[in-house]
């Protein structure tokens, strides 16, 4: 049988070091070719796996059964309601978009069309942290949950490539670390029913949050923490005492577990845990949380 095409839309320091990587190394997948706003790097990246750099993007769709992002949200939203109404699946980068309107476009597009959708939080790929996301959503019973994540992107003598990311340095950790977060305690404590959002300093924010569960939680995150105070951890509090999240790693082989899902739910048709539905809700929250801190734009809560 002929394996599904997977083009891949950007040519960054993720799309370099984990998507395109992933995608040609994956077995039930080819990588159809490469499509990104600057050509130079499209034609590198391409040249490097040994694909067709593509000039105009709808040829690229046209060439792909599925098509990745790596690319900002609000320049990945339009694109991926084009390739679904074109009739590709999707294969998302986290967050979808940063306006609530933006999400709900692609949401529009995808069951207009019926194609799959898969969003990368890359937690709920990962080797070590899919299975005990899934466990304590099984378990229940949690009293309150705690999230923190502070990188050091932006932080003093920061040589991070993605350091550049125009996105990243307007929007902050909220925008770029929150999904991550999100994507654990949604399926873990439920729906967020309420939030308060409160500024720390430079783009740190803290979060207290009410699920529908009943269950109360809180996150703190940035990127501008100094690398001494940076770290990641997700804890949970209840009935079996303190749960913490096991630590991850393998971005391409997180990456890969992706695409696996993608295609299991394009055979099956049945929508993924972790789906484009998913990722509206979360930017619906952060839209939310950057409303509270005074900071939301014109359309930013969907209207």
């Amino acid at each position: 049988m002929t394996k599904p095409r997977i083009g891949l839309i950007g040519t960054g320091p993720w799309a370099e070091r984990t998507q395109a990587p992933a995608l040609a190394a994956h077995p039930e997948a080819v990588l159809s070719g490469v499509w990104g706003r600057r050509p130079e790097a499209a034609a590198a990246l391409a040249e490097a796996h040994g694909v067709k750099a593509y000039e105009d993007v709808d040829a690229l769709i046209e060439a792909s059964d599925a098509v990745a992002f790596a690319v900002p949200p609000d320049v990945q939203a339009p694109l991926a309601a084009r390739a679904a109404a074109a009739g590709r699946h999707l294969l998302l980068d986290k967050p979808v978009a940063t306006t609530a309107a933006g999400a709900r476009e692609v949401v529009a597009a995808v069951e207009g069309s019926g194609v799959a959708s898969v969003v990368f939080c890359t937690l709920r790929f990962a080797a070590d942290t899919a299975p005990w996301i899934a466990e304590q959503a099984t378990a229940g019973g949690w009293l309150t949950g705690r999230a923190h994540w502070l990188g050091s992107l932006f932080g003093h003598g920061s040589a991070s490539a993605y350091a550049a990311s125009p996105w990243r340095r307007e929007r902050g950790g909220l925008w770029d670390v929150g999904p991550h977060v999100l994507s654990v305690l949604l399926p873990v404590l439920g729906d967020v029913t309420e939030l308060t959002a409160l500024r720390g300093p430079a783009d740190t924010v803290h979060l207290a949050f009410r699920h529908a569960s009943g269950a109360s939680s809180t996150a703190t995150v940035g990127l501008s923490a100094p690398p001494e105070a940076a770290g990641a951890s997700i804890e949970l509090y209840g009935a079996r005492g303190r749960v913490a999240m096991p630590a991850w790693s393998d971005a391409v082989g997180s990456f890969g577990s992706a695409v696996d899902a993608l295609l299991d739910s394009a055979r099956t048709g049945d929508p993924h845990a972790c789906d484009v539905r998913l990722g509206l809700r979360i930017t619906e929250i952060l839209a939310q949380a950057e409303e509270g801190l005074g900071e939301s734009r014109a359309g930013a809560d969907g209207s």
